[in-house]
């Protein structure tokens, strides 16, 4: 699928705020970037934990809204973060969002956040609710 479509639907919300780039969607597999502006860090001029959790959440999401069948929407109902390392303002971040289940009610989707350098920063998990109706 080509990203260009779903980001004309994420840039005015809260992930087009950010920044969040999709670059490559699949149904199993999702890939983007987004660059670690300061006003997305914290002290030391990193970027901020909730910054990530936000990145991975939005990748999650797309994931599953390319499976989704027609008629149905998507919440996040848990989400698991694991920090390793920095991302430093002024570089750019990529994350990868592999299906790890995608059933009829829920999917699951782990999320790895990589630097600039492709060290491993964060591995998120998180379980998406399929529910009925345009919400």
């Amino acid at each position: 699928m080509d990203p260009s479509a779903l980001q004309q639907v994420l840039d005015p919300l809260f992930p087009g705020l950010m920044g969040v780039r999709l670059r490559e969607l699949a149904p199993e597999r999702v890939l983007a970037e987004l660059t670690v502006r300061p006003d997305l860090c914290t002290t030391g001029g990193v970027l901020h934990g909730g910054a990530i959790m936000a990145f991975a959440d939005t990748l999650g999401a797309v994931g599953t809204v390319l499976n989704l069948p027609q008629g149905k929407r998507t919440t996040t109902t848990d989400s698991s973060t694991k920090f390793i390392a920095a991302a430093r303002a002024g570089t750019v971040v990529s994350g990868e969002s592999v299906a790890l289940h995608r059933g009829r009610t829920t999917m699951v989707w782990q999320t790895s956040i990589r630097n600039a350098e492709g060290r491993l920063c964060a591995v998120v998990t998180q379980t998406q609710l399929v529910l009925d109706g345009a919400g």
